[in-house]
């Protein structure tokens, strides 16, 4: 096996249009993909993000696999944000819902997280690994 790093981190959403247009004003840029559906409407759309244009695809939960719950858990990412508190007050402000209050970590690190407006987690951290790996 040969990991090389997440390819593209995926969320469900009933409405594919209003997530990726919330998303859009969370990270700052548009969507640079779209997949349309058999009935027209928007089934996926993907954004690259970041220092490493790291990929986000937002898909319609008529697609979920089987099982899939419809309520927030699974697998936390977390986004690194040079402005913690700042980015979670704009989250906050933009209609998620407060899940973990910022929680200071080991060695500067710190995270908090919440549920975005379309059911899914949003974890997102100060991360000094970070910082040291991009340069910045």
């Amino acid at each position: 096996m040969n990991f090389r790093g997440f390819a593209t981190l995926t969320i469900w959403a009933d409405d594919v249009a209003a997530a990726a247009a919330w998303y859009e004003q969370v990270v700052g840029v548009a969507p640079y993909f779209e997949t349309p559906g058999p009935d027209g409407r928007p089934a996926y759309r993907e954004f690259r993000i970041g220092d490493l244009q790291a990929e986000l695809g937002i898909i319609d939960r008529r697609y979920a696999f089987p099982g899939v719950p419809s309520t927030a858990g699974g697998a936390l990412m977390h986004w690194h944000v040079d402005d913690l508190e700042g980015t979670l007050a704009r989250l906050l402000e933009l209609g998620a819902t407060a899940l973990q209050p910022i929680t200071p970590r080991d060695d500067g690190f710190a995270t908090a997280a919440v549920i975005d407006p379309f059911g899914n987690l949003l974890a997102i951290m100060h991360n000094p690994h970070y910082v040291e790996m991009a340069g910045k």
